[in-house]
């Protein structure tokens, strides 16, 4: 007989962690495709930040090896992102037009960095910090340019922050709220933690607002503009202002969203029992 097709979009920690717990307790109950829109395997994103540190390697953070895809049966497409989901066909599409059919459907596209919408935020060398790619740029920046802006001051922007620095650069937090971690820490907490990163040798402008991004000939980044008229210069810009969930797929196939893809308690979508949806 032939096993229902179960596909995951989202090659990620929750959807191959629910492929993981699956395969535990029914092996060979399905035939399994994955699709990932990275050139990776699956890796914990948590620990980017020591890998930009310098602390650890991108082969120590990957969590399911090339093999265990092959081991446990399971088709994996890299660098193909799903673009269409047809639910009459009961298929998906990807961007090079690759389909593959399935009986059940299990979305785990995750969320999006957060893109401030200011001039210049297309210029090279403005990056987010969400992967593997946006952690070997700001690596392989580090060896030619000096000056670093993140923007941001909650924990992702920190860390990158304190990555950048540990690389050699000249880092600079804009913040615009009135202290660091302001969603963690009161406003003591939040000023003794700039204290305590500045006497590290990290710079802060808290309470600045960004107006612009300034390019060179070339097109790329080279100083940031506040509102206030004031500039600093920037080689890289790393935009660490939180995330948004990924739900245009899902949007674009009529399944309901509120913020995220809303599910019932068997993580089944509420607009498609065959559809579900994991993670953020």
């Amino acid at each position: 007989m032939n096993k229902p097709k179960l596909v995951l979009v989202g090659n990620g920690m929750a959807g191959v962690r629910t492929l993981e717990e699956l395969l535990k307790l029914a092996p060979d109950l399905y035939d399994i495709t994955v699709f990932g829109s990275e050139p990776h395997p699956n890796y914990n994103r948590i620990l980017l930040s020591p890998v930009l540190a310098g602390e650890q390697t991108i082969e120590q953070i990957i969590l399911n090896p090339l093999d265990w895809y092959a081991d446990n049966g399971i088709t994996l497409h890299t660098g193909k992102t799903v673009v269409e989901i047809d639910r009459i066909k009961r298929v998906v599409r990807t961007d090079e037009g690759l389909e593959s059919p399935y009986d059940r459907l299990l979305l785990g596209t995750g969320s999006l960095p957060f893109i401030l919408p200011v001039p210049g935020k297309e210029l090279d060398g403005v990056i987010a910090y969400r992967d593997i790619k946006d952690t070997e740029t700001m690596i392989e920046t580090a060896k030619t340019h000096r000056h670093a802006v993140v923007i941001g001051g909650g924990l992702l922007g920190l860390e990158a922050a304190n990555g950048l620095m540990l690389r050699g650069m000249d880092v600079t937090v804009v913040h615009i709220m009135p202290w660091l971690m302001e969603r963690q820490l009161d406003d003591v907490a939040g000023k003794l933690l700039q204290k305590s990163l500045e006497d590290r040798g990290l710079k802060f402008l808290i309470g600045a607002q960004t107006q612009a991004l300034l390019g060179n000939e070339s097109g790329r980044v080279r100083a940031v503009r506040f509102k206030d008229g004031s500039e600093i210069p920037a080689d890289l810009v790393v935009m660490a202002a939180g995330i948004r969930p990924n739900t245009a797929l899902a949007e674009k196939a009529g399944i309901h969203c509120n913020r995220g893809i809303v599910v019932s308690d068997t993580l089944q979508t509420i607009t498609d029992p065959r559809i579900y949806a994991v993670g953020e």
